[in-house]
């Protein structure tokens, strides 16, 4: 069977806002520090004490949006530990991670340093499960009021003049979890406190971002839109790929068939997720002024054999990079709704972008398919639909062939294209109306095997190449994705 494409070219359906494409880098493991911060004295190759090669990487990806400093790190981060001379600074246990020290080089000043670095805007998770009100209050005053005040004041004594743009921030992590075991009625009540006292300073307005459900918790939902709904911007949600469940989540690289088919249609269910959580949300919020943010989501395996279990160190495959492609298209096409997505995380945690080993670097699959896809940030979305073949496992089936669709400025269409598929090529009849197009090209990255990744001794094993795998038949195209790939198809 042939898999069947209709895009309509001349119907738009909204920007797809490129805050789907944010990404996560929390306290944890080696992901703040050796990957992004090695301090200024390292001999590794700096600027401010954040690592050129890793800055560079990324700021070749156009990252919209980076949340920091958690997660389950949130809950227990204390900003003013942060903040003052590093060798002042207060040393603390990171219990959830690893229960290593945490020394605090790496704070509010160092994270907002990045940000400019990488032209990101920040997303700052405040603390609700171990701090107070007060704290939460006098971060926002420490980093955005331009005036006279105790926290501004002490801002400039640390060296910083001006306030800084802060746009997003989250009034706590995970609060049915790690952050505090909470009842959504009580996180509900705690939430509509909290942010009352996250201020807006002059001209800067913040975007409050509450707490929302682990998966399909649709109760947690149901709550905090009926009694909070007119005090948040967004809210958020986590969901993972675990392809053995969350005790026992699997191999990163040795996995056999079974897992890969498992995997895709677990990735595949956060559609569903977005669309049963929008769908109540739509209940108390018609005109969809609340984002529903994904603001921790990826595929989540067991660590490499012989690292330490709390730094959640995995390596990074083609299954990887078309979990990453799936999951995109899914955001793309919800952007009514989806309007931010953070991946986790950044570096050396869960789906990384990027991989460190003291000095040496590599970029993962799924680097490549971030970097492929920045095409559709704030581009507007194109009417596309899919008519797939379908696979199945354990009497569940899913698409074989995932798809997205945008249209830039300058009227080029992108076409985002996943094969789910580990063992066969995809055969697409691909209709393009209301548009006339002479140039097509396109991008792929795929391997031979499944298990394929990219390693410091051969780190291209995984990287993209030109596609070519498509006939133009006058207004249509004959595509073929091979078995496991993803392709960005350029029509203008």
């Amino acid at each position: 069977m042939s898999n069947k494409v209709v895009m309509n070219a001349d119907v738009s359906h909204g920007k797809i806002d490129k805050n789907i494409y944010g990404h996560f880098a929390e306290h944890l493991g080696r992901c703040i520090y050796e990957g992004l911060w090695v301090g200024e004295d390292s001999p590794i190759p700096n600027t401010n004490g954040i690592r050129n090669d890793v800055l560079q990487a990324l700021k070749d990806l156009n990252i919209p949006v980076l949340r920091w400093p958690g997660g389950c790190f949130a809950d227990e981060y204390h900003w003013k530990d942060g903040i003052g001379p590093r060798e002042q600074r207060k040393r603390m246990v990171n219990t959830h991670w690893g229960g290593v020290i945490e020394n605090n080089h790496f704070g509010t000043h160092e994270f907002l340093m990045l940000c400019d670095m990488l032209d990101t805007e920040p997303y700052i998770n405040g603390n609700v499960g171990s701090g107070t009100v007060q704290e939460m209050s006098e971060w926002v005053e420490y980093m955005t009021f331009d005036g006279e005040s105790p926290m501004a004041n002490w801002r400039k004594e640390n060296g910083r003049e001006e306030p800084w743009k802060v746009k997003y921030f989250g009034v706590g992590n995970e609060n049915w979890g790690c952050g505090g075991n909470m009842r959504p009625q009580y996180y509900a009540d705690l939430y509509r406190r909290f942010q009352t006292y996250v201020r807006n300073y002059g001209d800067n307005k913040i975007f409050k971002i509450a707490g929302g459900p682990n998966v399909d918790d649709y109760h947690w939902t149901e709550v905090l839109m009926r009694e909070a709904r007119h005090l948040m911007d967004g809210l958020s949600l986590h969901y993972y790929v675990h392809p053995g469940g969350f005790m026992n989540k699997g191999d990163a690289v040795r996995f056999d068939q079974q897992e890969w088919k498992i995997s895709m249609q677990k990735a595949v269910f956060i559609e569903e997720l977005i669309e049963k959580h929008s769908t109540i949300m739509d209940k108390y919020d018609p005109e969809k002024r609340i984002a529903l943010i994904i603001d921790e989501w990826g595929a989540w395996y067991d660590v490499e054999p012989g690292t330490n279990p709390g730094f959640l160190y995995q390596q990074n495959t083609v299954r990887d990079a078309v979990i990453a492609g799936v999951s995109l298209n899914i955001f793309n096409n919800h952007n009514d709704r989806v309007r931010m997505a953070n991946i986790a995380q950044m570096v050396n945690v869960i789906q990384a972008m990027v991989l460190t080993d003291e000095d040496k670097m590599l970029l993962t699959p799924t680097y490549h398919v971030f970097r492929m896809y920045k095409v559709h940030q704030d581009a507007e979305r194109i009417d596309l639909s899919l008519d797939s073949k379908m696979l199945e496992v354990d009497g569940k089936q899913h698409p074989q062939v995932s798809a997205s669709a945008s249209k830039a400025e300058d009227g080029t269409i992108h076409v985002s294209l996943c094969n789910l598929d580990n063992d066969n090529q995809a055969d697409i009849d691909f209709e393009l109306r209301g548009t006339d197009f002479t140039n097509v090209s396109g991008e792929i990255i795929t391997s031979e095997k499944m298990n394929d990744h990219n390693t410091f001794e051969n780190p291209d094993k995984v990287a993209p190449t030109n596609f070519t795998g498509f006939v133009k038949e006058g207004s249509k195209l004959k595509v073929t994705l091979p078995a496991m790939s993803v392709v960005v198809l350029t029509i203008k």
